[in-house]
């Protein structure tokens, strides 16, 4: 999917707000809770856990929703991404072979004659 343009980004969030506002005139009606069953009423676990299954479901499910909100990087900043990471590996690599060359040598011919 192509990157969106700056002018379509402003017409989404133009777009977004006016249904925000249609919602916010719109009468807030909400359908009645049913009253609870005085057995439901009762105190949560002692152990601070819901009585029910379904965590598992719910985990993924709530994951999954997340992962959708996500700006995955496109191609390009992925490649970008990986090389700067090669480099910094590269140079860190380079910086800790120096120093253990130099220490090596100065401990063999400084502390060890």
């Amino acid at each position: 999917m192509a990157r969106q343009t700056r002018s379509e980004r402003r017409a989404r969030r133009t777009a977004q707000e006016e249904s925000r506002a249609t919602i916010d005139r719109a009468p807030q009606q909400r359908a009645p809770q049913p009253a609870r069953a005085p057995a439901e009423a009762a105190q949560p676990a002692s152990d601070g856990r819901r009585a029910s299954g379904g965590g598992g479901r719910r985990f993924v499910g709530e994951s999954w929703a997340e992962l959708k909100k996500v700006d995955w990087p496109g191609q390009q900043q992925l490649i970008q991404g990986t090389v700067v990471v090669l480099i910094a590996c590269f140079v860190t690599g380079l910086y800790l072979y120096a120093a253990d060359e130099l220490f090596r040598r100065l401990v063999q011919h400084v502390l060890l004659r």
